[in-house]
């Protein structure tokens, strides 16, 4: 269900036909529902280190990569935080949390069946600050890895969402996607962004890319403050027609 208004103002200057032409999309939160399990990971890990891990505390620090997070905590509680304990938190964490989806992949309802129609209208590309190994891990038990012309993850950018290098890069990759097939160059209206946190929206703003908030593991609200054109309670409420429909204008 959409769950908010157009939020877009015109640009400056008269006016501008776009068309989506491709979408990149966020992986934990939007693909797979495994926030709640990661959380649950890095709280029983770090318990043993006498490091409590609050809910407020994980979810404050989304959109980091796992090694910028167990960084960021042990820090927090005036723990050692060298690179050699923060690898092997996540390589821990990794394993963890591959053994606890490997028998039933928590997915968003019905989110397989949005991503295969999508893929059918648009080009589609996957940003996440998740090691490549987790989302190769699902795409291919799903047998969804063909669906995506392009991946970003966390081995591939220097910089945690907000900030917007991961979404520059997704851009730039399913565009090359694009031209190798025959295309125009796109312009960053006709790309869109799918995101479920707060970091992420301002991420994909700052790419100067639009974005469509799916409220799976904040409210609307904060995605709209964050900048989200558009929040949705279920992807797969959504159509090719309505996301060109919704994104796609002559302003």
């Amino acid at each position: 269900m959409v769950r908010s208004r157009d939020n877009s103002r015109p640009p400056e200057g008269g006016t501008h036909n776009f068309m989506i032409k491709a979408i990149l999309m966020d992986f934990n939160g939007v693909v797979i529902d495994d926030e709640p399990i990661q959380l649950s990971i890095f709280r029983e890990m770090l318990a043993d280190e006498g490091i409590e891990v609050s809910d407020e505390a994980y979810y404050s620090r989304l959109g980091m990569d796992d090694k910028t997070f167990a960084a960021s905590i042990l820090e927090e509680a005036g723990k050692p935080a060298d690179i050699d304990r923060v690898l092997e938190l996540t390589a821990m964490k990794t394993k963890k949390w591959r053994e606890s989806i490997e028998s039933a992949v928590p997915l968003f309802p019905d989110v397989e069946n949005f991503i295969r129609k999508m893929s059918v209208e648009f080009a589609l590309g996957l940003v996440s600050m998740s090691k490549r190994e987790e989302i190769d891990f699902v795409l291919e038990k799903l047998g969804l890895t063909e669906c995506f012309s392009a991946i970003v993850s966390a081995e591939d950018v220097r910089k945690c969402k907000p900030d917007p290098e991961c979404y520059r890069r997704g851009f730039e990759l399913v565009d090359l996607y694009r031209i190798s097939r025959g295309h125009l160059p796109m312009t960053h209206d006709e790309c869109l962004v799918i995101e479920d946190s707060p970091p992420g929206v301002v991420a994909g703003r700052r790419a100067d890319l639009q974005v469509l908030g799916v409220a799976n593991t904040v409210s609307d609200d904060k995605l709209r403050t964050a900048g989200a054109r558009w929040v949705a309670e279920r992807l797969d409420d959504w159509f090719p027609a309505s996301i060109r429909q919704a994104f796609s204008a002559k302003v």
